[in-house]
């Protein structure tokens, strides 16, 4: 079995620059780490994992993603593949999963697509199903175990508002992974030394069926951000002391005076 795993590098804070015309993250050079919900999806196939079968690690970003994808194969991944391009910057949800939609496609058949659920640092959950959307492919969002696989289909479990679900997919599919579907591995010391000079297969635009620039980044995003801007930092405080009364009042005055009554 072929198993294709999307990962992604997100800020490893929460202090980050924006580029205020673009209105999008500086990533380049900030502190970064592999996307949380992405692990659990790169353990499912590591999990999955069986004599024979390959993982591929499949990340779209600048060219600092290579550390994480050597991370990854420090946990165990066969092959990796990061697609790099100064044209891509700036996507959102739609020209990203084209995006790697067109660079999956390069790459040849798999029989299972794993993604985290979402990001942490665009929490829209939308890339998933979009991409499978590209790729023509069943799709099964928010999934919490995988309960059984076939050379026919893939039988999960996956959370709704309602509650849990069970559902059977044919294969090839894509699979968004919940977050605690499973206890994440750290990456083995031995496994990274073994691997430190292992070769990561780089795409550009250049590389990809369809080149044209319009398509991609925010060339091709229909949403544009009118503003971002981090949140503002307030540390100032007031102190009171007295009875459990006085504190009360003074505890109402500052609500009336903030006019939340």
């Amino acid at each position: 079995m072929n198993i294709l795993v999307c990962l992604k590098q997100v800020p490893g804070s929460t202090k980050v620059d924006i580029d205020e015309t673009t209105g999008v993250l500086k990533r380049d050079g900030v502190d970064s780490k592999m996307n949380p919900y992405d692990l659990y999806a790169l353990e499912y196939a590591l999990s999955l994992k069986q004599e024979g079968d390959t993982i591929t690690a499949f990340s779209m970003g600048p060219n600092q993603a290579i550390d994480m994808l050597k991370e990854a194969f420090g946990m165990g991944v066969d092959e990796a593949v990061l697609l790099s391009d100064r044209a891509l910057a700036g996507a959102d949800v739609l020209a990203t999963s084209y995006a790697i939609s067109q660079g999956i496609a390069l790459l040849g058949d798999f029989d299972l697509i794993l993604c985290g659920k979402q990001t942490t640092d665009g929490d829209t959950a939308q890339v998933g199903p979009e991409l499978a959307q590209w790729l023509s492919l069943p799709h099964g969002a928010n999934v919490i175990k995988i309960e059984e696989i076939t050379d026919s289909d893939v039988t999960i479990t996956l959370t709704t508002e309602l509650g849990s679900q069970t559902q059977k997919l044919p294969r090839p599919c894509l699979l968004t992974i919940e977050k605690d579907a499973n206890t994440p591995r750290l990456p083995s010391y031995k496994k990274l030394q073994a691997t430190k000079d292992k070769e990561i297969r780089i795409l550009g635009v250049k590389d990809l069926k369809d080149k044209d620039p319009k398509h991609y980044g925010l060339n091709g995003s229909p949403t544009q951000v009118e503003r971002i801007f981090p949140p503002s930092v307030n540390t100032d405080k007031i102190l009171h002391q007295g009875t459990p009364q006085e504190l009360t009042k003074a505890f109402v005055n500052a609500l009336k005076e903030a006019r939340f009554l």
